[in-house]
C-alpha cells in the first residue's frame, strides 16, 4: 500500500517476512509445509483450546493439517500431530514424508509469533509407529532442519512377535 509515495508495510506483510526469515534455509516443499502450519494455527488459535497446529505431507505430496484439542481433563486432550496423522491415513496415505508442529504463544507471552516446536513424547511414540520413515521439521541449534523421527525416540520399545 502506498500513501504519498511512502510504502506502508501491513501486518500481514510483516508476518510473511518473519516466516520467510525463519524458514529460508528449508527446501521449498518444507518451507511450504511449515508456512501452512503457521498460518493454520494463526487462523485457528483459541486460548486454552487450540495452541498447537501441525502439518503433515503425505507420500502423495498432499498436505494435511491438524489442530490440538485441549481439554480441562488433560488425559482427554488430543495432540495436533495425531489429528493431522489421522486425516492423512484416513485419506489413504500409506507413507508420510514430513511433519511440522507449531505453537502459538499465549497473549501474555513475550514472543508474539508462532514457533516451530518438537513433538511431545507421546507423539514421538505414535509417529515412530505410524510414520517410521518420516522426518520431523524442528529447530536444532536455532536452525530449522529435518530430523528422522527415529532419532527422537532411540531404543524404542517394540513387542517381540
Amino acid at each position: 500500500m502506498a500513501i504519498d509515495g511512502l510504502h506502508i508495510v501491513t501486518l500481514r506483510d510483516e508476518r510473511q517476512h518473519r516466516i520467510a526469515d525463519e524458514t529460508s534455509n528449508l527446501p521449498p516443499d518444507d518451507r511450504a509445509l511449515t508456512e501452512a502450519a503457521i498460518e493454520f494455527i494463526r487462523a485457528r488459535y483459541v486460548e486454552n483450546r487450540h495452541h498447537i497446529g501441525a502439518a503433515i505431507r503425505g507420500g502423495s505430496g498432499r498436505i494435511y493439517l491438524g489442530l490440538h484439542l485441549d481439554t480441562y481433563v488433560g488425559r482427554c486432550s488430543v495432540c495436533a500431530e495425531a489429528v493431522a496423522l489421522g486425516a492423512a491415513l484416513s485419506a489413504g496415505e500409506t507413507t508420510i514424508d514430513a511433519i511440522v508442529s507449531v505453537r502459538h504463544p499465549r497473549p501474555r507471552e513475550q514472543h508474539a509469533q508462532p514457533k516451530v516446536v518438537s513433538p511431545c513424547g507421546i507423539c514421538r511414540e505414535m509417529l515412530t509407529d505410524f510414520a517410521p520413515g518420516a522426518d520431523i521439521i524442528m529447530s536444532r541449534a536455532g536452525v530449522l532442519r529435518r530430523v528422522a523421527v527415529g532419532e527422537l525416540l532411540p531404543d524404542k520399545y517394540r513387542r517381540e512377535l
